[in-house]
């Protein structure tokens, strides 16, 4: 054992490049993980081209076809399912990668959303079919983008976070359900509000629009029978000559 602690006090400047060595390989193995989740969102990307390569040569007429409003219910329905992360304070305290533009793969989906967004027709606007084309591969950009991202946010959860801030995500996600429960007093509810917005703070910031369905749900009333108030007793008479 002596030899051991002469050895250590003799080669302690080794911790360093070890720690070094260490950090890289933390690192690398970080970089290898974004760049295969790229590499599977580009080749699913060509799988769904490839498949839909005949429609790309197909005559005008057949791409028109194709039906515009059948691509924007494609667009609607991947903002939907966006949407229940976006406004659901539950299901984004569990995925906070959704939330986050500064995970590659979410970055990549709001981009992708961007550009759908920007090539959507107006109301009553017919697209030409150069047009349609564009636009319908914007959406196909759309739907795999946010496939990718959703798989990656579930898999990773809040691998992001110290110990201490999975704590704080947990303790929040357990207050969520009293501050939504009915069967809580309206002060209970608030008070587990409160320590939810407290406990979030600084981790993931809700939306103003998940934070108004939030309060909806919390300034819920409990529901309550309608009784009749009790009906007053007539006054009693008075006997006549009695005293006032």
């Amino acid at each position: 054992m002596e030899h051991f602690w002469t050895f250590a006090g003799s080669y302690w400047w080794l911790v360093f490049p070890l720690f070094g060595m260490t950090m890289g390989a933390v690192n690398a193995r970080v970089k290898h993980r974004e760049v295969t989740a790229r590499r599977r969102h580009r080749e699913q990307l060509e799988l769904i081209r490839a498949q839909g390569g005949a429609a790309a040569v197909a005559p005008a007429s057949t791409v028109a076809a194709d039906g515009q409003q059948r691509i924007i219910a494609a667009q609607d329905a991947v903002t939907h399912r966006w949407l229940e992360y976006e406004l659901d304070a539950s299901k984004l305290i569990s995925y906070p990668a959704m939330s986050d533009g500064r995970q590659p793969l979410t970055a990549a989906f709001l981009r992708a959303k961007k550009a759908a967004d920007n090539l959507r027709p107006d109301d009553g606007e017919t697209l030409t079919p150069e047009r349609l084309r564009e636009y319908r591969d914007a959406v196909t950009d759309y739907e795999v983008a946010f496939e990718v991202a959703e798989r990656d946010a579930r898999r990773v959860k809040d691998a992001a976070f110290t110990p201490d801030e999975r704590k704080r995500l947990d303790t929040a996600k357990q207050l969520l359900t009293v501050a939504t429960d009915q069967a809580a007093t309206p002060n209970e509810r608030q008070l587990a509000y409160k320590r939810v917005r407290e406990e979030l703070d600084g981790l993931i910031l809700l939306s103003n629009e998940a934070v108004d369905v939030l309060e909806k749900k919390v300034a819920l009333e409990l529901p309550r029978t309608a009784t009749a108030p009790p009906a007053s007793a007539p006054p009693a008479e008075t006997a006549p000559g009695s005293a006032a």
